[in-house]
């Protein structure tokens, strides 16, 4: 399998039940934020899906905070399909988005520093990330106050 066999698409709320399969044990290990099935209703434009065949195998969402800030959050790859080029394609997809929008500054929280600095991002001090979105996401994660992921930004 290489990255052009799989097609990338907008999912529907048809198929969160299976993104949510697939994202699971990386919500177990914490190092994906859970999200209900009814918050990833409400932000299901936000999400590209990543399908071989009729399988979801890998999904991004790019989620907008304000005018002139979003993030890339949930980055996922299934098993058996990582390393082959799914979660870059993945990420330069929510890159082009956030430029379609006209957005200045992408933002991620992740513990594969290394893989986003191929795109370009690079590490911030984490007190700089605004107070909304510590106080609308970081509160529900397993561990916080005490954050071990990497900040980092891409401005575009």
């Amino acid at each position: 399998m290489n990255a052009k066999e799989i097609k990338y698409v907008k999912p529907t709320v048809k198929d969160i039940e299976n993104m949510q399969n697939l994202v699971i044990q990386e919500v177990q290990n914490g190092n994906i934020l859970e999200r209900t099935p009814s918050e990833m209703a409400t932000t299901i434009r936000s999400y590209t899906v990543a399908y071989r065949d009729d399988e979801i195998v890998g999904f991004v969402a790019l989620h907008i905070h304000t005018t002139t800030l979003c993030e890339i959050r949930s980055l996922i790859v299934k098993g058996n399909s990582r390393n082959k080029g799914i979660g870059a394609e993945l990420i330069k997809r929510a890159t082009n988005e956030a430029i379609f929008y006209g957005l200045k500054t992408i933002l991620v929280l992740t513990y594969r520093q290394q893989l986003f600095e191929k795109f370009g991002f690079s590490v911030i001090a984490k007190e700089s990330i605004p107070e909304t979105k510590i106080w609308l996401d970081c509160i529900k994660c397993k561990h916080f106050p005490i954050c071990d992921e990497i900040a980092l930004t891409l401005d575009i």
